[in-house]
């Protein structure tokens, strides 16, 4: 069976600089900064077991008027894997965005950080460090969650009514150490129903598999365990900044109950854009409305140019959800 085409919009663009970031505890990190130099900063994060090519889409619709940082975090890409397992914890992303962060933004300066999934963890785990703090001008919270994450994941079917058994069963899932192989049919299919929305095209199907089985068993297991006991409920209590937050209707690891808790105790809620039929990977499925998202943000937060005027903030079937 043939693999389906790679979206051009999926392709990773080349990096206009590359730079290597230490750590506090001397990991390497791997950081791209694509677009235009001098121009407004959007910082972006990816989430478990993604990559900067995650952000491939979003890349293509800021590049031309932001100046678009992306970082692998530690374990994933071409950044290191950390030697122990005291090396992954919420404080270590929040380390390594505080020394990307203050890296790639003058003392001084502001950028929009955006964060999917753990990247949004990282965002919220590092928001009351001052040197990240100091350079936030706004923040976009995709996809993600500050806590409680096995109580509300949706891919043990409903069927399975047992709230303890369902607990377990995504426990399991999710700290699995099983290598995933080469992509093939069962795997392709099990996680398109995990991480996609239902009617997401094969073709972006296939950049969001291939970039999961890419990442390294006990990475993504180490990381596992960190995601199972995520807390990071005082971190976004001290997110100041002001701080929009997406989800799509279809997110079966991040689910909508998870950023509607985000938004009731955010500082400076921006609102909440919830996206129908997509599933957790929004900025593959949908890269023009969280391109769009963080481009209002900037825009407003950052008085930064308008990176995608011509699209529209949202699409008819999208709804925002205006926060007092």
């Amino acid at each position: 069976m043939s693999r389906p085409p790679i979206p051009a919009d999926c392709l990773q663009p080349a990096p206009a600089e590359e730079l290597a970031v230490h750590s506090a505890d001397g990991t390497r990190l791997h950081v791209e900064v694509h677009g235009q130099p001098g121009a407004p900063t959007v910082v972006l994060a990816h989430g478990w077991t993604c990559s900067t090519h995650f952000w491939a889409p979003v890349i293509h619709r800021l590049a031309d008027r932001y100046r678009v940082v992306v970082y692998d975090q530690r374990g994933h890409g071409r950044s290191e894997i950390p030697p122990s397992r005291a090396r992954y914890s919420t404080r270590a992303l929040a380390e390594d965005l505080s020394a990307v962060v203050t890296r790639v933004v003058p003392e001084g300066g502001r950028a929009v950080l955006a964060g999917h999934s753990m990247g949004g963890m990282t965002v919220m785990a590092g928001a009351a460090r001052p040197e990240v703090a100091e350079r936030t001008a706004a923040a976009v919270l995709i996809s993600t969650g500050a806590a409680e994450l096995i109580g509300e994941v949706r891919v043990v079917p409903d069927a399975v009514r047992s709230p303890k058994l369902r607990r377990f069963l995504h426990r399991q899932i999710l700290r699995s150490r099983l290598p995933l192989g080469p992509v093939g049919p069962v795997s392709r299919a099990g996680l398109k129903y995990a991480i996609m929305g239902p009617s997401s095209p094969a073709e972006r199907t296939e950049v969001a598999v291939r970039m999961v089985h890419a990442c390294p068993t006990g990475v993504r297991a180490n990381w596992a365990r960190v995601l199972d006991g995520l807390d990071v409920r005082p971190g976004l209590a001290r997110l100041t900044a002001p701080t929009a937050v997406v989800v799509g209707a279809e997110d079966r690891l991040t689910p909508p109950a998870l950023a509607h808790r985000m938004v009731a105790v955010l500082a400076d809620p921006q609102g909440l854009l919830l996206l129908p039929g997509v599933g957790h990977m929004a900025p593959i499925e949908r890269p023009a409305e969280i391109a769009a998202e963080i481009d209002r943000m900037a825009t407003t937060h950052l008085s930064g140019p308008r990176a995608v005027a011509a699209e529209a903030p949202a699409t008819a079937d999208s709804e925002r959800t205006a926060v007092a």
